[in-house]
């Protein structure tokens, strides 16, 4: 594409410009032809009414999408879930990107609202406000009497005191830290482990009686979450189409100074292509080379999102496990299929050159992906025009939404649901009678498990207990017996005699490791021995082999020298195996130097896998001191300190070493403390990758592959810039001569009219 500024009603001559010089090929005349005919066909982007817009949707044979509610009734939904009768509780972002310029972002238009079927025929026929005047609330999660609310910066518990807002609690003032609101925490997903987990984030949240504990664990996606029948979880981020766990959430994550853990944040499905049935000229970088095809089309996820574990029971067998994300740039939705050994997940897309469900409507927006008490999969279609934030919005994409009207309307929203074709799906309602609640564990549609367990585990109904351990003993194996150990999990009656005798059971593998993942709450003074005993016993099968040493930080807690023998046995018996290894550092906080010294002695070899793995933990702890350090940079550079935290820190960490998936570091970066002016201008215009520092190459799919530019964002002066890259130049272990506002403007004129990336062989 020319590098020019595109302006006034230009768009078909700017499309036809790309176009290579014609081919004596009559074939590549024809394909042409046809891509020409394509950009004109779709060159408008009209306003289309529901029913409008459900005839431009295309599934996959066999399926069919069903329209459950849309505006008025809905109108921006961006994050959903079901109560035990089957009532939708939707959250409305409604001041999301009023214009490109987000005027009047932070007004307080977001609301709560219930959505019912009162009829049966699958579409909601009725609306009650729950709560309102909120701003730009992102996510919510039934627990109890009450409702987890996420409105940035806090989280909110608000009691449900017959469909209205009672009480609010403050769960978390600090839900979310900086970044803006692509950037920020979200998900409240209740996983098999009863902790509440985020994505965008490194929190999770309990409810234990009338207290919310607050946990570290990992950090994991950018926006939605989801988790398999086995209680792993599941996320992404914008450019990439599935990362996961290989083990369960909550292990992993003792150690605050280790970066990357084996195991977690997984690239799940490396496959990033998208196949889109339309042109999809509208996003943020689709002047750059290779972002779009011939025809303009999205050729790699740009905006992924919302990914959804399939486990509803109605698809068939061939869908089960299967994982589901959306696009909504580029208006359609992936289906990837996973290989699970129940040790490792590797997975792929089911089929090239086209998609699970795809729309030629350009405003159809599917931004979440939720499953049903009914077996289907529910689809929140914000339903407008802009879909990127002010922070990162480029002047390419800015005449797209200016010369194709793409700004209003903004009070529209759709949700559908897919489901087998000729199907008529059934809401299964739950009751509160505990003999069915732990019947329903065993229902072949996760949401109705989940609910089960939740609802058990909320109402504390000890009179469960006889009946799960009956599930427990019955030599039938099945996802029952997951869910109905995590079930006397939640109810505090799980025991060590439980798991013991759960864990000596022959080949259900997956229960024994959600066994061993519920020691820490069942360890004591009483069974400590017992548990050691066990766990030195599975140090010698290597399957287990990394579990066992995830649980070490539980055992130290109870006896500081306890992990003592295990450390040795397993960075002896597996010094190699990179889930052993991190296992083990995860279980050294603050203890690494001497770990590394009690390795070396026993063995020198500096290539040791556990010894490398381990060097780098020693020394981010290093960086991360200096960091703590960088308070009087903060005062100094005020307004860089805050753009940092609000747009950088959510990519390249708050240490600037960078973050799994997403992006570089910028601490010791040769690119950060060298030549100002290439900085300068890779935050005013962007980078696209690889890009290596201090040696080491980063390309996508292991960081996102293109850094967006600041240069057309109005938030930001050239002095803030300034101060920005002042502070970036001397935080952490950076050493450099500051940057000042005259440094900013001669970079703006150097490249005046520039708005495309630079690539770093530009920059050299």
């Amino acid at each position: 594409m020319p590098d020019v500024m595109i302006k006034g009603r230009i768009w078909m001559s700017f499309l036809l410009a790309g176009l290579t010089a014609a081919s004596c090929n009559s074939g590549e005349k024809d394909a042409k032809a046809d891509s020409i005919a394509m950009r004109r066909q779709f060159a408008e982007s009209p306003v289309l009414t529901p029913a409008q817009s459900l005839e431009h949707l295309q599934t996959e044979e066999g399926f069919t999408a069903q329209l459950v509610a849309a505006e008025p009734q809905v109108v921006v939904p961006v994050a959903m879930t079901f109560d035990e009768r089957g009532r939708m509780w939707v959250a409305e972002m409604t001041g999301y990107m009023p214009d490109t310029v987000g005027t009047g972002e932070e007004a307080m238009n977001g609301k709560i609202v219930i959505l019912e079927d009162t009829n049966g025929d699958g579409a909601a026929d009725t609306r009650t406000v729950f709560l309102d005047s909120l701003i730009l609330p992102r996510a919510l999660c039934i627990v109890g009497n009450g409702l987890l609310v996420a409105e940035p910066p806090r989280l909110w518990f608000v009691e449900i005191n017959g469909d209205k807002a009672g009480k609010k609690t403050l769960v978390d003032s600090a839900f979310t830290e900086g970044g803006n609101v692509e950037h920020q925490p979200n998900g409240l997903y209740r996983a098999m482990d009863n902790w509440i987990y985020n994505a965008k984030s490194s929190k999770r949240y309990r409810k234990e009686g009338n207290r919310w504990l607050k946990e570290e664990t990992h950090f994991r996606g950018q926006w939605g979450i989801s988790q398999d029948n086995y209680g792993r979880l599941f996320y992404n981020n914008n450019s990439e189409n599935l990362l996961g766990d290989y083990f369960s959430p909550g292990l992993g994550s003792a150690n605050t100074n280790q970066r990357r853990v084996a195991g977690f944040n997984e690239n799940i499905v490396p496959d990033n292509r998208t196949y889109p049935i339309r042109p999809t000229p509208g996003v943020n970088r689709g002047y750059i080379k290779g972002v779009l095809d011939d025809s303009l089309r999205l050729v790699n996820f740009t905006a992924a999102c919302g990914p959804l574990i399939y486990r509803g029971g109605a698809f068939g067998e061939g869908y089960e496990g299967n994982a589901f994300v959306a696009e909504p740039s580029a208006n359609l939705i992936k289906r990837n299929i996973l290989k699970d050994s129940l040790y490792f997940v590797i997975g792929r897309q089911a089929y090239a050159g086209k998609e699970f469900l795809a729309s030629t409507d350009e405003r159809f927006r599917p931004v979440n992906l939720h499953p049903g008490p009914d077996g289907a999969i529910y689809v929140l279609d914000m339903y407008r025009g802009i879909i990127q934030h002010k922070t990162y919005l480029t002047p390419y994409l800015k005449n797209e939404i200016g010369t194709r009207s793409l700004t209003q309307p903004l009070n529209c929203g759709r949700i559908y649901r897919i489901v087998p074709k000729g199907s008529k799906p059934v809401t299964e309602v739950l009751t509160r009678n505990t003999a069915d609640l732990v019947k329903a564990l065993g229902s072949k549609n996760g949401w109705i498990r989940d609910k089960a367990q939740q609802m058990l585990v909320d109402a504390q109904d000890k009179a469960a207990v006889p009946l799960l351990r009956a599930l427990l003993e019955d030599s039938v194996q099945s996802l029952a017996d997951l869910h109905a150990l995590w079930v006397l999990e939640g109810l505090h009656a799980l025991t060590f005699d439980d798991i013991a005798s759960v864990y000596r059971a022959e080949g259900n593998i997956a229960l024994n490791h959600s066994a061993l993942a519920a020691i820490p709450s069942i360890l004591n003074s009483r069974n400590f021995e017992t548990v050691t005993y066990l766990l030195a016993e599975l140090v010698t099968h290597k399957e287990d082999a990394a579990v066992t040493g995830y649980l070490l930080p539980a055992l130290a807690k109870q006896h500081p020298a306890a992990d003592k023998e295990l450390f040795k046995m397993l960075y002896e018996y597996y010094p190699n195996d990179r889930y052993v290894a991190d296992a083990v550092i995860s279980s050294a906080q603050d203890k690494e130097t001497k770990l590394l010294a009690d390795i070396t002695a026993w063995n020198p070899d500096t290539n040791l896998i556990i010894r490398r793995r381990l060097e780098k933990v020693i020394k981010d702890v290093k960086n991360n001191r200096q960091a703590n350090m960088d308070g009087a940079l903060a005062k100094q550079y005020p307004r860089g300190s805050l753009i940092f935290k609000t747009v950088c820190q959510t990519c390249h960490g708050t240490d600037g070493d960078g973050i799994q998936s997403l992006a570089p570091p910028l601490n010791h970066s040769e690119i950060v403390t060298g030549k100002k002016e290439r900085l300068i201008a890779i935050v005013l215009y962007g980078l696209t990758g690889p890009v290596e520092v201090n040696g080491k190459v980063y390309k996508a799919p292991e960081i996102n592959a293109d850094m967006p530019g600041i240069a057309s964002n109005d938030e930001f002066s050239d002095a803030d810039i300034a101060q920005l890259l002042s502070f970036v130049r001397n935080a952490w272990s950076n050493k450099a001569e500051k940057v000042t506002e005259k440094d900013v403007q001669a970079v703006r004129q150097q490249y005046k009219g520039r708005q495309k990336s630079f690539t770093m062989e530009e920059l050299k």
